[in-house]
C-alpha cells in the first residue's frame, strides 16, 4: 500500500526528527553546443525553449534553504533540540521568503498534534552561504503555505516571480529546485503528470488544484519552486506519494493561484481566512446517477452537513440512507450541488474551488436538485473554521 508522506526536513544530525543531444527533430529536443558544453534543450508546451541550465542560472540564487529549530534547546542544537530543514523561495528585495507552513511548525495534525505551532527559531542559508536569522510573519495550514522574513540590509536578494497563470498543460516541462536531503539548490526536471488534484494538507481541509509532477523531489524539497520553461514558479513543491518516503515520481506541488491568494493576506494579517459552506460531498458520475434515478449525471451530493455552519442554517441536507454501488458505500438522500452562482459543478473540487473564490460573508445562490426539483438556495457564507471532523 502506497501511503502519503509529507516531504519534511531532512534531519539534522543533533535533530530528533530525524536526455541525449542530436540535432534539431520532431522529438522537440535541441543540443546547442556552448563551448565544450552541450546544453539540452526542450520544446515547451507553448512552443518556447525549456533550458534547464538558464533556468537554474536565473532562478538558483532566488532559492534558499530554511532551518527550523523547535522547542528544546538553542541556537547551537545542544540539549536534545529538534530541527528540520526545507525550502524556500525569494519573493521580495524587502526579505521576503515563502516556503511550507510544514517546515517552519511542527506539522499539527500531520503528526498528530492538533493545530501547528510555530518552530522557536528559523535561519535562512543563501547560496552565497549567508546564514541569518528569520521571522514567521505567518501560515496558513489549510494551504501549507507560511511566509517568513528576513532583514535584506546587506543581502543580495534575487526574487523569483510568481506566474500569472492559472492552468498547465500535462505534459508540459518543469524543474524543481530545493534542498533535497541538505543537499543545497539542487536541480531536477520532469514533466507536468496531472492537474487538478486533491491532496492532503495540515488541516482537514484538502488542498485543489495541485500539479503532480515525475521532476525528482524529496525530504528537503518542502518549500521550494516548482518552475516554468520562463523560469516563473508555477507551484510550491509540498509532497510525495511513496512507500519508502523518497522519490518514486509522484510528487505534489502548491499551485501558485494558492500561493499568491496566500500571500496577499499573509503580508496583511499574518493569516488566511477563506470562505466556507459546511458540508462534505461526494462526485455524482453517470453509472452512479442513473443507479440513484438523478436528473443529472453531475454534481456534488451532500452526505453530511455541518451543525451550525451556512448550509445548515440555509436548510441544505444530509443524506438519511446509503446504498452499495460499484463495492462502494454510497450516502443517499442529500441535496445535489449543481452550480454555484450560475457555474456548473462536475465534481467536488468544482464545489469547494467556486466556494473558495468567494470571501466570508459573500451572499451566493446555490442550484439545488432536492426530490427531483430544481431550486435555488441563498446563503451567506461563513469563514472556514480552524478545523472540523471529517
Amino acid at each position: 500500500m502506497i501511503n502519503l508522506r509529507f516531504m519534511l526536513a531532512a534531519a539534522l544530525a543533533a535533530a530528533l526528527i530525524a536526455g541525449c543531444g542530436g540535432d534539431d527533430d520532431d522529438s522537440g529536443t535541441v543540443a546547442a553546443e556552448s563551448g565544450t558544453t552541450t546544453e539540452v534543450v526542450v520544446q515547451a508546451a507553448d512552443g518556447g525553449d525549456f533550458n534547464p541550465a538558464q533556468i537554474y542560472k536565473d532562478v538558483a540564487p532566488g532559492v534558499v534553504t530554511i532551518t527550523s529549530v523547535f522547542e528544546g534547546g538553542g541556537e547551537d542544537l545542544l540539549g536534545g533540540a529538534a530541527a528540520g530543514q526545507g525550502s524556500g523561495i525569494v519573493v521580495s528585495k524587502e526579505g521576503e521568503i515563502v516556503t511550507n507552513a510544514h517546515v517552519v511548525t511542527d506539522g499539527g495534525n500531520l503528526n498528530g498534534g492538533g493545530s501547528p505551532k510555530e518552530a522557536k527559531q528559523v535561519f535562512v542559508e543563501f547560496g552565497d552561504r549567508n546564514r541569518v536569522p528569520a521571522e514567521i510573519v505567518g501560515f496558513d495550514a489549510d494551504s501549507d503555505l507560511a511566509l517568513i522574513q528576513v532583514e535584506p540590509d546587506g543581502l543580495d536578494l534575487n526574487p523569483i516571480p510568481l506566474s500569472d497563470r492559472d492552468s498547465f498543460a500535462v505534459g508540459e516541462p518543469v524543474a524543481a529546485i530545493g534542498s533535497p536531503f541538505g543537499e543545497n539548490q539542487s536541480l531536477s526536471i520532469g514533466v507536468i503528470s496531472a492537474t487538478d488534484r486533491t491532496v492532503e494538507g495540515l488541516t482537514n481541509f484538502g488542498i485543489g488544484d495541485a500539479i503532480q509532477t515525475d521532476a525528482s523531489i524529496n525530504p528537503g524539497n518542502s518549500g521550494g519552486p516548482l518552475l516554468d520553461a520562463k523560469g516563473e514558479v508555477i507551484g510550491i513543491n509540498e509532497q510525495i506519494a511513496s512507500s519508502s518516503g523518497t522519490n518514486a515520481g509522484v510528487g505534489f506541488a502548491i499551485p501558485v493561484s494558492s500561493v499568491r491568494f496566500a500571500l496577499e493576506q499573509l503580508r496583511d494579517d499574518g493569516e488566511v481566512d477563506y470562505a466556507f459552506l459546511g458540508v462534505t460531498s461526494e462526485t455524482v458520475y453517470p453509472q452512479l446517477a442513473d443507479h440513484l434515478d438523478l436528473e443529472t449525471d453531475s454534481g456534488a451530493l451532500i452526505t453530511d452537513v455541518v451543525d451550525g455552519g451556512p448550509a445548515d442554517k440555509a436548510g441544505l441536507r444530509g443524506s438519511d440512507d446509503e446504498t452499495t454501488f460499484q463495492l462502494q458505500r454510497v450516502k443517499t438522500g442529500g441535496d445535489l450541488i449543481v452550480a454555484v452562482e450560475g457555474k456548473p459543478v462536475v465534481a467536488n473540487d468544482d464545489l469547494s474551488e467556486l466556494v473558495a473564490t468567494h470571501q466570508p460573508g459573500d451572499e451566493v445562490t446555490l442550484d439545488v436538485i432536492r426530490d427531483g426539483e430544481l431550486a435555488e438556495i441563498e446563503l451567506t457564507l461563513g469563514a472556514r473554521p480552524e478545523d472540523v471532523n471529517r
